[in-house]
């Protein structure tokens, strides 16, 4: 069985998707240091995970924030990379929005990839980033499954404070979550608001499986021998191919031309 060091578990929704596919999952938030704990003060020993896994916040790199970024992302990246390379696991695991930067960490090969709720059995339309790194070079095969009808939109954690807001019995079940599920101790706002940040369970479980085959079979693939498209949506291209399908073309235009946009002159 795999160790596994999750950072910024907030209430363990990614956690959840490795456990059920066999990791042991220990929460340096929770778990180790008490709930409170800032990870800036928080130190790993070496050598004692296989794996870590993360989705640190993404409130400065979203597309709906409507004020300045306050530069918290960027240095809860770099705490990401310190924390890794402290521990030096066989594996990392970076899960944030679209938007956020690509890390890079001395000693790992990354793949990047997209991945949405609507391809793994989630009526939302719910897209974000993965990176993720190993030693090894490893590939995920991430099996996409057909997106469901009636797609509705992304939940979001301020959607608690929204006078159209969904019942959060149906927030949670659009995450994974039974219908059922409670946060006793937590005021409205606030359970709309850690449900909302969370990773999507359905999502954590699809990568999760991929991470467990890749690490634990003989077969698994090396990015030395296999390309991905440009737009960083993580699907395998051939030959001269550069980008895979139409959608990955669009969403390269869009890149190109925000940046023409925040170019200075």
């Amino acid at each position: 069985m795999q160790l596994v060091l999750s950072l910024f578990s907030n209430i363990g929704m990614l956690d959840i998707g490795f456990t059920r596919n066999g990791f042991c999952v220990v929460s340096a938030g929770d778990t180790i240091l008490g709930k409170h704990h800032d990870i800036k003060g928080f130190n790993v020993p070496f050598g004692k995970f296989d794996g870590i896994i993360g989705g640190s916040p993404c409130q400065d790199f979203s597309k709906a924030r409507r004020t300045p970024p306050t530069g918290e992302g960027k240095e809860l990246l770099n705490q990401f990379k310190r924390i890794v390379l402290h521990a030096s696991p066989e594996w990392f695991l970076l899960e944030n929005v679209p938007e956020c930067p690509d890390i890079d960490i001395e000693g790992y090969q990354i793949q990047r990839f997209n991945l949405n709720a609507k391809h793994c059995g989630s009526t939302q339309n719910r897209n974000r980033k993965f990176q993720f790194g190993s030693k090894k070079g490893l590939v995920l095969q991430i099996k996409r499954d057909t997106a469901l009808t009636n797609v509705t939109r992304c939940v979001t954690a301020s959607e608690g404070n929204k006078t159209d807001r969904r019942k959060f019995s149906d927030f949670c079940l659009l995450q994974g979550l039974p219908v059922d599920f409670d946060l006793p101790n937590f005021n409205l706002s606030g359970k709309y608001r850690s449900v909302g940040n969370g990773v999507n369970i359905l999502v954590a479980d699809k990568v999760a499986k991929s991470i467990r085959e890749a690490t634990e079979t003989d077969t698994a693939r090396r990015i030395t021998y296999y390309q991905f498209c440009i737009c960083g949506c993580g699907e395998e291209v051939t030959g001269k191919q550069l980008s895979k399908t139409p959608a990955c073309r669009k969403r390269l235009q869009i890149k190109r031309e925000r940046a023409a946009v925040n170019t200075p002159g």
